[in-house]
């Protein structure tokens, strides 16, 4: 996922000498964080993590149950109390602590990208250059948020003076996904600790090691006890709590479809507790015979192959005008084949493993799916060696919009050309979808690109470019893609409530 416009490829890097992966020798942040301390598991269990381009264990993390998150969430709770530490710190200086949390972060960057690529799989030059480059931008723009969140003084009728403020929400709850562990973490704490809200966020079971690495940073920042509470857990214990519990005020939640719809389920039957949902995609790119052909088949193959196509964003419906699809389809898969597939820590890898058996499994059956329902497969489409989680960058062509590939999240590497005549055809079959998260129009026109990007139903339109996100721009989708901004001044009004405070005025002066 490119963030502030950061090259992706995972071979690009400033002048110089690349970083290099540190030698983890043991890893230190195991244990479920809460109230700035690190505690056992109240029930006594552990979970494994694995590092999927090898199999190999890394460690065993502590596991959360409801009783861990009740701890968590009487701890955020009481730091949010009138009277202190936290709730009567001023706005600036809220700020200056998100700064030192981000100062901390640059200091163990390449620690913290080894254990993003250990865990993850993902190539160790993308985690650095990007991965950690988003959080850390992403803790800074918010910090310089905290003391310019206000109200408006409003005209009201008769002998009567209205102003309104903008308060913290609460207790909010975060639960992110294991594509992106880092990125999904600071995007979900970043904001709400800016508005004055007190966190707590579950890590996805596969990938926690960052997320408590964060947590002895953010002790070592000296944020109050209790404002970050991290419980590594799974989603039917640790997450099912946090999304009915009465004392969570909010939950923000990023992954597929159908566990955001239980959260709002959830939260719905228990206390009516805000939500906000970033979900699936199937997203669609429509190229047009009048654009840079080499720059759309760049930015195309980006958008499918990056983080090996595990990302809510992933280009998987690429239309193609007719005039142009054969070159386009050549020159594709031509730089599909000069792809690095291998050790996720070499900097010569582009392209890693994807994150365990099942996913693998189920990009290995729509891979099939597609060959059986007749769709041309290119290039890829097998794994690479034996007992491995690699799959072959995979390119299918002549794809049709009925096929499952056409229709399912993949969520692995796998790009689908499909053909358009007319600009009009090509918009209803991009919109002809469930899912509205992205999409992308390349063009050398402006009146085309402005035309199209206002009839795509999609949170994001990016015109002659692909995975272009940026902490300054709101992020958020369409339909069941979600609802709900992250990112950018957009996402404050997610973490604050507004309340209208109006004052009967004296007649006499």
């Amino acid at each position: 996922m490119a963030h502030n416009g950061t090259t992706e490829n995972g071979t690009s890097a400033p002048a110089g000498t690349f970083p290099q992966p540190v030698k983890v020798q043991e890893v230190r942040h195991t244990k479920i964080f809460v109230n700035n301390e690190w505690l056992m598991s109240s029930r006594g269990r552990m979970f494994a993590s694995y590092n999927p381009a090898t199999g190999a264990k890394i460690c065993d993390v502590q596991e959360a149950d409801k009783e861990d998150v009740n701890k968590a969430v009487a701890a955020a709770k009481a730091a949010r109390q009138r009277g202190s530490v936290w709730r009567r710190m001023d706005a600036s200086s809220r700020g200056r602590m998100l700064h030192r949390l981000a100062d901390l972060m640059e200091r163990d960057r390449a620690l913290l990208a080894t254990l993003e690529s250990l865990d993850t799989g993902k190539p160790f030059l993308q985690s650095y250059f990007i991965d950690l480059d988003g959080s850390i931008k992403t803790l800074r723009y918010f910090a310089g948020w905290t003391d310019k969140i206000h109200g408006k003084s409003l005209p009201v009728d008769e002998n009567f003076m209205c102003l309104t403020k903008h308060e913290p929400v609460g207790v909010c709850g975060a639960i992110i996904p294991w594509n992106f562990p880092l990125l999904m973490f600071t995007w979900k704490i970043a904001p709400a600790l800016s508005c004055g809200n007190t966190v707590v966020i579950k890590p996805a079971e596969q990938t926690p090691l960052t997320a408590l690495h964060v947590g002895s940073l953010i002790k070592e920042a000296e944020f109050p006890p209790g404002v970050v509470n991290i419980v590594p857990g799974f989603g039917p214990t640790a997450g099912a709590a946090i999304s009915n519990h009465m004392d969570v005020d909010k939950i923000a939640f990023t992954g597929s479809t159908e566990v955001g719809q239980m959260i709002q389920s959830a939260a719905a039957k228990s206390n009516l507790k805000r939500v906000t949902l970033e979900l699936g995609g199937k997203n669609p790119c429509i190229v047009f015979a009048d654009c840079d052909l080499h720059l759309a088949v760049e930015e195309t193959q980006k958008g499918a192959f990056y983080n090996q196509g595990q990302c809510c964003t992933a280009a998987s419906r690429v239309f193609v005008q007719e005039s142009i699809h054969e070159e386009f389809v050549r020159l594709s898969v031509e730089k599909a084949k000069k792809i690095a597939v291998g050790d996720p820590l070499d900097p010569r890898t582009s392209h890693g493993p994807q994150i365990d058996q099942q996913q693998f499994d189920k990009i290995m059956d729509l891979i099939e799916s597609g060959k059986k329902e007749g769709a041309r497969l290119e290039c890829g489409g097998a794994s690479v060696g034996e007992k491995t989680l690699f799959i072959q960058p995979t390119i299918f062509s002549g794809v049709t919009d009925h096929m499952r590939i056409a229709k399912e999240e993949i969520f692995g590497p796998v790009l689908c050309i499909f053909t358009f005549k007319s600009q009009q055809e090509a918009i209803c079959r991009a919109n002809s979808s469930q899912y509205g998260l992205v999409s992308a129009v390349f063009t050398s026109s402006v009146d085309r690109a402005l035309a199209v990007s206002s009839a795509l139903d999609t949170g994001t339109v990016w015109v002659n470019c692909y995975n272009a996100l940026h902490a300054q721009s709101p992020f958020g989708g369409y339909k069941m893609s979600g609802y709900g901004r992250e990112l950018g001044e957009y996402a404050l009004a997610e973490y604050t409530e507004v309340k209208a405070v109006t004052v009967k005025l004296s007649e006499t002066l």
